[in-house]
């Protein structure tokens, strides 16, 4: 297969082509553990799904210098990591486990104070991007020494000498304590007016909000401007049920995309955007990506507190809705929000909650 014109992806020039799109087919079965891997490494579920965004286009562009005697999985983990790392040095995280003095070969690692899995992919955080990767790959993905070693560029003592360091300050490390990405008050009125007019069907409303240039990304489909996209029609014709809400996932404001269910409305997938001078600058569309929220710890939605509805907020169109009543947001909590964990996949409404306005698709 032959690489592919990167002003097609980055530059962005409208939907991505059928060669691209059935390479992703190809490796369906490893996005999941991609997309994990890059959430733990940069500490966002979002920020994650970016990174094998870009983790899968550059592997498509080499495809023709790919060895194909050789596994395809440790050759995306080897790409995923080199962007993990180039988007942590672009955050300004420093990295501590490069600069430190070398622990000798013969060093020999402790075992695994905390055991594996969740709380292991939660304190890594914690870590410089280097002990923060091995004890992943090690601890979480049970990838051997000599895998990490090449997937790293180090060898197999620098990968002991980096796991011994990590777990030496896990066993004295606390689950850390997540600061949230706070929005400003122009990012939440804007985000409140898009959820509003989007689960109306205002699309004029919508595009009002939405800056003239304003890029478009919808994940594993469109990269380029969303005025060459039919990305609205697209939602009008999607069979399943849907609306929008205004929420977080993990600390994050971000538009949640909510699926109707047997009994329930579950989340499904996130939207977020950049704004710029009171306007929507770019937007992200996760929504092929049903993965991204089953890896976050929490995905919070937040309700319209006003007393009396106010011009945008769609209580007075319940009746017009085309979604049953019982998917109707009616209680919040007394914080103003409603929080779950993504493992259940339930709204679960807190006890004590006050109505506040109904807002409906």
């Amino acid at each position: 297969m032959s690489s592919v014109n990167d002003s097609q992806y980055f530059d962005g020039s409208g939907p991505f082509e059928a060669r691209y799109l059935a390479f992703l087919e190809t490796i369906s079965t490893l996005r999941p553990s991609l997309h994990r891997y890059c959430a733990r490494m940069t500490g966002s579920v979002m920020d994650g799904e970016d990174v094998v965004q870009e983790t899968l286009f550059e592997a498509y562009r080499k495809l023709d210098k790919f060895d194909e005697s050789r596994p395809l999985k440790p050759w995306l983990f080897r790409i995923a990591h080199n962007r993990c790392i180039d988007f942590l040095r672009r955050r300004g995280v420093r990295d501590e486990a490069e600069a430190a003095v070398a622990v000798p070969d013969a060093t020999s690692p402790a075992e695994p104070p905390l055991g594996t899995g969740k709380a292991v992919e939660l304190l890594v955080l914690t870590l410089p991007p280097k002990e923060r990767a091995c004890v992943l790959l090690k601890d979480v993905f049970d990838y051997s020494l000599e895998e990490i070693a090449e997937l790293v560029d180090s060898t197999v003592g620098g990968v002991k000498a980096a796991l011994n360091r990590a777990r030496t300050k896990l066993a004295a490390s606390s689950p850390p304590t997540k600061s949230a990405r706070s929005a400003s008050p122009e990012l939440k009125r804007l985000m409140q007016l898009y959820v509003d007019r989007f689960n109306r069907r205002d699309w004029d409303g919508v595009r009002e909000l939405i800056s003239t240039d304003a890029r478009l990304n919808v994940a594993e489909r469109f990269a380029g401007k969303l005025v060459d996209a039919p990305y609205f029609d697209n939602y009008e014709r999607w069979t399943i049920p849907w609306k929008l809400a205004v929420g977080e996932v993990d600390g994050e404001p971000a538009v949640i995309i909510l699926e109707r269910g047997a009994d329930t409305w579950t989340p499904h997938s996130a939207i977020r955007f950049d704004v710029i001078g009171q306007r929507i600058e770019r937007l992200v569309d996760y929504g092929h990506c049903p993965w991204m929220l089953k890896a976050a710890t929490t995905v919070t939605l937040t309700a319209c507190r006003c007393v009396a509805p106010h011009k945008d907020c769609s209580a007075s169109t319940a009746s017009s809705s085309g979604i049953p009543p019982a998917a109707q947001i009616e209680r919040i909590p007394q914080q103003g929000a409603c929080r779950y964990p993504t493992r259940a996949l339930a709204i679960q409404h807190a006890a004590g909650a006050t109505a506040r306005c109904r807002r409906t698709p």
